[in-house]
C-alpha cells in the first residue's frame, strides 16, 4: 500500500455523520427521519433504484454482490459514521450490489439532491467525498489482485498489512488495528473460510508476529509479517 493510499484512509475513517446528516443541518432537520433495520434486513438489493446515499448512525452494514451461481461476495463491512450507496452520486441508476444490516442498525438516508446541496455549500466536504470514492475503488482493485494471484494464507496476511496501512495506529515498533471484525468477517473479505482465518491468525500468534482479541489486532513488526 503506497503512502498516498494510506493517507486517504483519513477520509473514510472520519465520522461523516457529524457533517453530513441532515439532522445536523438546521434547514433540513425538521423534515428528516432515521430508518431502523433489523439484523439481516436489506437496505437495498441489486436492481433497486439508486435514489439515496446512506450514513450509518449505529450498527454495521455489509456491502456485497452475488455471482452468477448465487455465491455471495463481500466487498466491505462498514460501521458508525461511514457512508454507503455513494455510487448513486456518480450516476448509478440501479443498484449492482446489496447492503445488508449485520446487526440492528440505524441509517440516515440522504437524497442525491440533499447531498449535492451540502457538497455545493462545502468545498472541503466535496473533496472528502471524492477521495472516499477513490479510495474504495483502489481497495476493490487491491482485493481483486489478491483473490486472483494469492493463496489463502497470503490473502489474509496481506489483508492485515493493508488494514494496518489504512487504519493502524503506531505504538512504538508495533501497529495496533482497532477492529470489531470477527474471523467470519475477515474470511468474507478475503475470500477464505472462517476456519482458515482462525488457523492462520493462531499460527501468526504462536510465532509472536501478532496478538489479537475481540477489539483489536496488534502487529508486532509489519516488516516481519509474512
Amino acid at each position: 500500500m503506497s503512502n498516498s493510499a494510506a493517507a486517504l484512509w483519513y477520509f473514510e475513517s472520519v465520522n461523516l455523520y457529524n457533517i453530513l446528516c441532515p439532522h445536523k443541518v438546521k434547514k433540513m432537520g425538521d423534515k428528516h427521519e432515521f430508518i431502523r433495520y433489523k439484523k439481516d434486513q436489506f437496505v437495498y438489493v441489486p436492481e433497486d433504484a439508486a435514489s439515496n446515499i446512506y450514513l450509518i448512525v449505529d450498527g454495521r452494514i455489509k456491502i456485497g454482490h452475488y455471482l452468477d451461481d448465487g455465491k455471495e461476495v463481500v466487498s466491505s463491512i462498514l460501521t458508525t459514521g461511514e457512508l454507503f450507496g455513494e455510487l448513486a452520486l456518480a450516476g448509478e441508476d440501479t443498484r449492482r450490489d446489496f447492503a445488508q444490516a449485520m446487526s440492528d442498525a440505524v441509517i440516515c438516508p440522504l437524497t442525491i439532491m440533499e447531498l449535492k446541496e451540502l457538497m455545493f455549500e462545502n468545498r472541503e466536504l466535496s473533496f472528502k467525498i471524492l477521495k472516499l470514492i477513490g479510495l474504495r475503488l483502489m481497495k476493490l482493485e487491491r482485493k481483486l489482485e489478491l483473490l486472483v494471484f494469492k493463496d489463502a494464507r497470503t490473502r489474509i496476511i496481506e489483508f492485515l498489512k493493508d488494514t494496518a496501512a489504512w487504519k493502524g495506529r503506531k505504538v512504538g515498533f508495533e501497529t495496533m488495528i482497532p477492529t470489531k471484525l470477527t474471523h467470519k468477517d475477515i474470511a468474507a473479505l478475503t475470500g477464505t473460510s472462517r476456519q482458515t482465518v482462525t488457523t492462520v491468525l493462531n499460527e501468526l500468534k504462536e510465532q509472536n508476529l501478532i496478538n489479537f482479541d475481540r477489539k483489536k489486532i496488534l502487529i508486532r513488526d509489519l516488516d516481519n509479517l509474512r
